[in-house]
């Protein structure tokens, strides 16, 4: 099985490396209310941070949309 397949390895990066430092708050939080509110001062270093904490999670909803496609095709 493919580890971007895997339900359990891209649930564990999402509350690892996708949440990580929890406090304050979840880093990817702090990014994504950084880039809502115009991303100022946002530096090439910070947008890199943006996608790696962002990844797990992106990978997440292609397995719920994948698992939604497929639920699709079978009732029709």
């Amino acid at each position: 099985m493919n580890l971007i397949n895997d339900w359990r390895i891209v649930v564990l990066l999402c509350l690892t490396l996708g949440l990580a430092p929890f406090v304050p708050e979840p880093h990817i939080w702090g990014k994504l209310k950084w880039i809502v509110g115009g991303a100022k001062g946002m530096q090439p270093i910070d947008w890199w941070d943006t996608i790696q904490h962002g990844l797990p999670f992106i990978l997440l909803l292609r397995l719920l949309i994948l698992k939604a496609m497929k639920g699709y095709n079978m009732r029709h």
